[in-house]
C-alpha cells in the first residue's frame, strides 16, 4: 500500500472514531468541510464500509446495465444532447462525462476511449455503480445522499482507491421534485487544490439545468407552461423557473429552481397548488403573458415577498393533435413493420426505431454483414417527415481513400487536378433535405473525419476549393459491422465523432438468431417472381426448406438472396429441389445446425443457438427475445433444453 493512501486511510479513521488510537496518534483536524465528514460517517455507520478495505469499481454485467438503461430510455434520449454539448467542452481537458440513474449505476458515457483500460479500472465507465453504499464517498454518491451539486476531490473519497479522482456532480431532478438522474465530469489526475474545480463544477450544473429543463418541456409539451425570469431578456432562451399547469389552473410540474423559489419549509408541496397561492396571477388573464405582449408588461410578484419575475406564457396545442400523436406513437410506419415476419429481436429494434424516425437523434446501426443495415436505413427514412427528400447511400469502404474527399464533400471548378470543369455537388449536399446513410462509417479515413464531424455539429459542408461552406439539413444514419469503440481505442477512429454517430444504436440480429426465416424466404422468392415477371413464386420442397433452416447463415440476408436466387434460375418446374441449391449448401448447413442432424426440431435449435451465442446467460437471452426471463425458462422446458450449467455431471 502506498504511503499516501495509508495516510488517507489514518484520515478517514480519524473521523469514524474520533476516540480511537488513530485519532490518539494524530489529534489534528481534518482539512476537509462538513459535506465530506458527513458522508465518511455515512460510510461507516450506515453503510458498514471499512476505510481500511480498497476496493475495486463496481461494473454492473451487460444485462443487468441493459435493464437500468431501459427504465429510462425516453429521458436517455433527452440528456443526449447535454452530455455531446458538455463533453465538447472538456475533453481536450482530460475529463469524461457520466450520466448515472438514481441509483448511481453509470446508464451512458462519454470519454477517450484510447485510455479504456484505465477508466474502466477506475470506474469511470459504463455500468459502473457510484452508490454511496458500493463506493463510498464519492461525487454521485455523495450527490444522490445530499441532492446537491458538489465536487469530490482526490483525498474527500471515502475509499484509498479512489483518491487520485476529481468528480464534480449535479443532480437531474424530475417535474414532481424527485432526483432523477446525476450527471457527472471526472478525470483520472488533477492539479492538487480542489478550486482548480470550480470551472467544471459550474459546467457540470449549467449543463444539468439544460437537460432537467429539456425533460420538463418534453413531458408538458401539452399543457400550459410559464417560463420565469428574473431578467425578460432570457425568458424564451434560458428561463430561470418552470411550473406546468392543469386545465383548473393547479401545478402539475416544475424544476427543481421553481420548487426552491416557491416550496417554503414547511408549507404544503407545490404539486396541486393552485398558481394564484404562488403568484399574483389570475389564471383567467394568462393571454396577457403570451408571447405577443411586450415583455415589460409581463411582470408577477411572488406571494409572500416583494420579488418580481418576468413571465412568459405557452399555452398547450389542441387537444386533437395530441390525440392524433398519441396514435401516431404507437403505430409501427407500414415501412419498418415490413421489415419483420414476427422475430422478438428485430421487433424490439423495429419498435425503437419507430420513435425515433422524426427526431434529430444520429441513429448508428450495428450487426454482422449482410443483415440489411441499409435496408433498415432506407426504412427509417421512408418512414420519417424527411421521406419527400433523397435518401443517399454512402458506401465508405466502397470509395477510393484518393476520391472520397471529393465525393463526399464537392468541390468548385478547377479546385485540384483532373477535377471536372463545372465542379462537383458532393453526396453531403445531395442528401440535403432528406437522410444521408453512410455505410462501414468504420472505413473512413481520419483526416476526413474531423470534416463530417463539422457537417454533423454546424449543419454545413465546405467544398474543396470553397471559402464559404454551404448550409446542409441532413438526418444522418451510419453503420458498421465492426466494432468502432475497438476503432476508437486504436486511435483509428475519433472519440467524438463516435459519440456524435452514436445517439442511438439498433442492432440487427443474424438471420441464424431470427424466428421469421420462413416468410423471410417467401418474401425474397416472391419479388424474384415480380422482378422476372413471372406469374407464381418458386415453392420450395419441404426437404428444401428444411436444409435451408439448418444452414448458419454466415453471410446472412445476402448469403440467402444469392442461394434463393440461383436455386430458382436452376429449377425446374417451379419447384426448387434440394440439388437446386448451390453446392456444398447442405453439408455446410448439416455441419453448422445448432440441434441434431435431422433439424427436426427448428424452434428447439433456434433458442439454444440463442442461447449458446449468450453464453447460457438465461436473462441477456431473454433480454434479446424481449420476454420475461421465467418465460424463457418455461419455454426451455417445452423443448427440453438443459443449461450445461445445471446439467448433472
Amino acid at each position: 500500500m502506498r504511503h499516501q493512501q495509508r495516510e488517507h486511510i489514518d484520515t478517514v479513521l480519524r473521523v469514524a472514531d474520533p476516540g480511537g488510537a488513530a485519532a490518539a496518534a494524530a489529534p489534528d483536524a481534518v482539512p476537509h468541510d462538513d459535506v465530506i465528514r458527513s458522508s465518511w460517517l455515512r460510510c461507516v455507520n450506515d453503510h458498514r464500509l471499512d476505510p481500511t478495505c480498497m476496493r475495486e469499481a463496481v461494473i454492473l454485467p451487460a444485462p443487468v446495465l441493459r435493464e437500468h438503461q431501459d427504465q429510462m430510455e425516453d429521458f436517455l434520449r433527452i440528456a443526449r444532447h447535454g452530455l455531446e454539448s458538455l463533453y465538447q467542452q472538456v475533453a481536450g481537458l482530460g475529463y469524461v462525462v457520466l450520466l448515472t440513474d438514481a441509483r448511481g449505476v453509470t446508464v451512458d458515457f462519454m470519454g477517450d476511449l484510447q485510455l479504456d483500460r484505465s477508466l474502466r479500472k477506475a470506474g469511470l465507465y459504463l455500468g459502473a455503480d457510484w452508490s454511496e453504499r458500493h463506493a463510498g464517498t464519492c461525487g454521485v454518491g455523495t450527490c444522490i445522499s445530499t441532492g446537491e451539486a458538489l465536487t469530490v476531490h482526490q483525498g474527500d473519497h471515502f475509499d484509498a482507491t479512489h483518491i487520485p479522482l476529481t468528480c464534480s456532480t449535479a443532480p437531474v431532478y424530475g417535474s414532481d421534485g424527485r432526483l432523477n438522474a446525476v450527471l457527472d465530469i471526472s478525470a483520472l489526475t488533477s492539479p492538487q487544490p480542489k478550486a482548480s474545480q470550480h470551472l467544471a463544477l459550474q459546467l457540470v450544473k449549467m449543463a444539468a439545468q439544460r437537460v432537467e429543463d429539456a425533460g420538463f418541456l418534453r413531458r408538458f409539451a401539452q399543457e400550459w407552461v410559464l417560463r420565469l425570469s428574473s431578467a425578460p431578456q432570457f425568458l424564451e432562451v434560458s428561463p430561470e423557473y418552470l411550473l406546468a399547469l392543469d386545465a383548473a389552473g393547479h401545478v402539475a410540474g416544475y424544476n427543481r429552481r421553481a420548487q426552491l423559489l416557491l416550496e417554503a419549509p414547511g408549507a404544503p408541496p407545490l404539486l396541486g397548488r393552485h398558481i394564484g397561492q404562488l403568484l399574483q396571477l389570475d389564471t383567467n388573464h394568462l393571454g396577457r403573458y403570451l408571447k405577443t405582449e411586450p415583455a415589460d408588461r409581463r411582470a408577477v410578484v411572488v406571494n409572500g415577498s416583494r420579488r418580481i419575475l418576468f413571465l412568459l406564457a405557452s399555452p398547450p396545442p389542441a387537444r386533437q393533435a395530441q390525440a392524433v400523436q398519441a396514435l401516431q406513437a404507437r403505430q409501427i410506419p407500414a415501412p419498418l413493420a415490413a421489415l419483420s415476419g414476427g422475430d422478438a429481436l428485430l421487433d424490439r429494434q423495429i419498435e425503437r426505431a419507430a420513435r425515433l424516425v422524426n427526431t434529430p437523434v444520429s441513429l448508428l446501426l450495428t450487426g454482422e454483414t449482410g443483415t440489411g443495415k441499409e435496408y433498415f436505413a432506407k426504412a427509417l427514412h421512408e418512414s420519417s417527415e424527411r421521406r419527400r427528400g433523397p435518401f443517399i447511400a454512402v458506401n465508405c469502404a466502397a470509395i477510393p481513400e484518393t476520391l472520397i474527399e471529393s465525393e463526399l464533400f464537392g468541390y468548385l471548378p478547377g479546385s485540384f487536378s483532373g477535377a471536372a470543369q463545372k465542379g462537383k455537388r458532393g453526396l453531403i449536399a445531395e442528401a440535403h433535405g432528406g437522410t444521408l446513410f453512410l455505410d462501414e462509417i468504420g472505413d473512413m479515413p481520419r483526416h476526413l473525419q474531423a470534416r463530417l464531424l463539422r457537417v454533423l455539429a454546424e449543419k454545413e459542408v465546405l467544398p474543396i476549393g470553397a471559402s464559404r461552406p454551404v448550409q446542409v439539413d441532413i438526418r444522418v444514419i451510419a453503420a458498421t459491422h465492426c466494432a468502432l469503440e475497438a476503432l476508437v481505442r486504436e486511435g483509428r477512429f475519433r472519440d467524438d465523432l463516435y459519440y456524435r454517430l452514436n445517439g442511438a444504436r439498433l442492432v440487427l440480429p443474424p438471420l441464424r438468431l431470427r424466428q421469421d426465416l420462413g416468410w423471410m424466404m417467401g418474401r425474397m422468392l416472391r419479388a424474384h417472381a415480380r422482378r422476372n415477371g413471372m406469374q407464381d413464386a418458386p415453392e420450395l420442397a419441404a426437404d428444401t426448406a428444411q436444409l435451408l433452416r439448418s444452414h448458419h447463415w454466415p453471410g446472412n440476408l445476402r448469403e440467402l438472396r444469392n442461394v434463393l436466387e440461383y436455386a430458382a434460375a436452376v429449377c425446374s418446374g417451379n419447384r426448387i429441389e434440394p440439388a437446386d441449391l448451390p453446392d456444398g449448401l447442405a453439408t455446410h448447413g448439416a455441419l453448422a445446425a445448432p440441434g441434431g442432424a435431422d433439424g427436426a426440431d427448428t424452434p428447439a435449435m433456434q433458442l439454444e443457438g440463442l442461447l449458446r451465442e449468450c453464453r447460457w446467460n438465461v436473462t441477456l437471452a431473454a433480454s434479446r427475445l424481449g420476454v420475461a426471463r421465467m418465460t424463457l425458462y418455461r419455454r426451455m422446458k417445452r423443448l427440453g433444453i438443459v443449461s450445461p450449467n445445471h446439467s448433472a455431471g
